[in-house]
C-alpha cells in the first residue's frame, strides 16, 4: 500500500481513538508529508475540522507554489467544503481511499482540473462502514443530514 495513504489511514485511526469520525488526510509535497490531520469536529466542537481541513490547517500557511506542487491523500471522498479548499489552493492531485460509503464532490474537483484517483482501499471502506453502522447520528451530523 502507498505509504502516504497509510499515513492518512493512521490519522483516521487516531481520530477514532479520540472518539471522533475516522477520516484522515495528509498533504504531500516533493515526497514528504507537510501536513497531516483527521476529522476533529467532535473532539474540538468544530464546524469545519474535517480531515482534509485539519491537514491543511496543520500544514500552516504555504505559498501558492507549494500547494500547486502537492498531492492530498484522504481516506474518504471529500465533501463540498473540503473540495472547495482543494480547488481554492490549486492542489492538482488527490488520492482518495474510498468513495463507497460517501461520494463527495469528485465531479466538481474534476471540473476544476484536479487529477482524482480513487483506490477503494478495503481498510478505509471497512473502517467507515463500521463507524457509520455504529454511529449513524454522528455520521449524519458530519455530512449535514438529519
Amino acid at each position: 500500500m502507498d505509504e502516504f495513504l497509510e499515513a492518512a489511514i493512521d490519522e483516521a485511526k487516531i481520530g477514532l481513538e479520540e472518539g471522533g469520525i475516522p477520516i484522515g488526510s495528509v498533504l504531500v509535497h516533493n515526497g514528504k508529508i507537510i501536513g497531516r490531520g483527521h476529522n476533529r469536529r467532535i473532539q474540538k466542537g468544530s464546524a469545519i475540522l474535517h480531515g482534509e481541513m485539519d491537514a491543511l490547517e496543520n500544514a500552516g500557511r504555504l505559498s501558492a507554489k507549494v500547494y500547486k506542487e502537492s498531492v492530498l491523500y484522504t481516506t474518504l471522498s471529500p465533501c463540498s467544503m473540503c473540495s472547495g479548499a482543494i480547488a481554492l489552493y490549486g492542489i492538482p492531485k488527490i488520492i482518495i481511499g474510498e468513495n463507497n460509503t460517501f461520494m463527495g464532490e469528485e465531479e466538481y474537483l474534476l471540473s476544476k482540473g484536479v487529477n482524482v484517483e480513487v483506490v477503494n482501499n478495503s481498510a478505509c471502506i471497512e473502517m467507515m462502514n463500521k463507524f457509520i453502522n455504529e454511529n449513524p447520528e454522528l455520521w449524519n451530523e458530519d455530512i449535514g443530514e438529519e
